[in-house]
C-alpha cells in the first residue's frame, strides 16, 4: 500500500517560487489507479516525486508503511517501486537483452527475453542484440520499456502516459499487458494519462487541478465531471 500524507511541491521560476502540489493526500491499493487532469496540473511531478526522481517540499511517503520520503530512487526501486518515463532514456552501449536481464534482476536466457519483447509486439530476433541507443525509434524504447517494467514485477509500477508513441500497437494490447502484470504481481499499476480508454479500465481515478486533488473515486463517480457532459464524449483529450 502507497500512502501520501500532505505532499506539496514547490519550483523556482524565473526567481519566484511556483507551487506545484499542495496537500496531497492519497491511500492508493487498488489494481489500477489513473491520474489525470489538464496539462500543468502536476500529474508528472506527483508521479516523480512517488519515484524519487523529485523530493516533496513538505510531506511524508509510505510504502507498505515505511516511511520511503528520503530514500533515493535506487534505495525505492530496491523496495519495489518502477518508473516508465514518458519519454523514455536511451542507454548507449547495452543491449536490449542486457538491459531485460538487469530488469529481472538476473541473466536472461533468450527464450525468456524473447517471451517479454512478444509480450509488448515486438519480433525479438530483431531487438535482442541491438543497442537502446538512437537508432531505435520512439515506440520502440516505450514497448522496451514496458518489457522492462514487467520483468521487475514490482509492487508498484508508475507509467507516465505509456500510451505515447506506440500509435501502431493497439490499445487493447497495452491493457493486457496492465493486466498480466498485475496478474503476476498483485500490485499497483498506477498510470499518468489523457487517454479516454486508459481511465476506462482504472479501478480509481484521481482527478488533479491547479496542483490539488479536486476528485478522486471510481470510473463512474469521476467520469462524467471530467468529460464535463452529461454522457460521454467524443474523446478525452478534447477536453483536456
Amino acid at each position: 500500500m502507497l500512502e501520501l500524507q500532505g505532499i506539496c511541491f514547490s519550483a523556482e521560476d524565473e526567481s519566484r517560487e511556483v507551487e506545484i502540489l499542495n496537500d496531497i493526500n492519497l491511500t492508493i491499493e487498488d489494481r489500477f489507479v489513473a491520474v489525470t487532469g489538464p496539462n500543468g496540473s502536476g500529474k508528472s511531478t506527483l508521479a516523480k516525486i512517488i519515484a524519487g526522481i523529485l523530493t516533496p517540499t513538505a510531506g511524508r511517503i509510505l510504502l507498505d508503511g515505511v516511511d520511503i520520503t528520503d530514500l533515493s530512487i535506487t534505495e525505492r526501486a530496491n523496495m519495489g517501486i518502477s518508473f516508465a518515463f514518458q519519454q523514455p532514456v536511451r542507454f548507449k552501449g547495452i543491449t536490449v537483452k542486457e538491459l531485460l536481464s538487469i530488469a529481472a534482476g538476473k541473466d536472461a536466457g533468450i527464450t525468456e527475453i524473447c517471451e517479454m519483447l512478444s509480450e509488448v509486439g515486438l519480433c525479438a530476433r530483431d531487438y535482442v542484440n541491438r543497442e537502446v541507443n538512437a537508432s531505435l525509434s520512439g515506440g520502440e524504447l516505450k514497448r522496451i520499456e514496458i518489457a522492462m517494467i514487467m520483468a521487475r514485477k514490482t509492487k508498484v509500477s508508475i507509467f507516465d502516459e505509456p500510451e505515447a508513441g506506440i500509435d501502431l500497437w493497439s490499445f487493447q494490447n497495452l491493457i493486457r499487458v496492465f493486466e498480466k502484470m498485475h496478474e503476476e504481481t498483485k500490485g499497483t499499476i498506477l498510470i499518468i494519462s489523457h487517454q479516454e480508454r486508459i481511465l476506462n479500465i482504472a479501478d480509481r481515478i484521481i482527478l488533479l487541478s491547479d496542483g490539488r486533488i479536486s476528485k478522486t473515486g471510481s470510473k463512474e463517480e469521476v467520469m462524467p465531471e471530467l468529460l464535463g457532459c452529461g454522457q460521454p464524449c467524443k474523446t478525452l483529450t478534447d477536453k483536456m
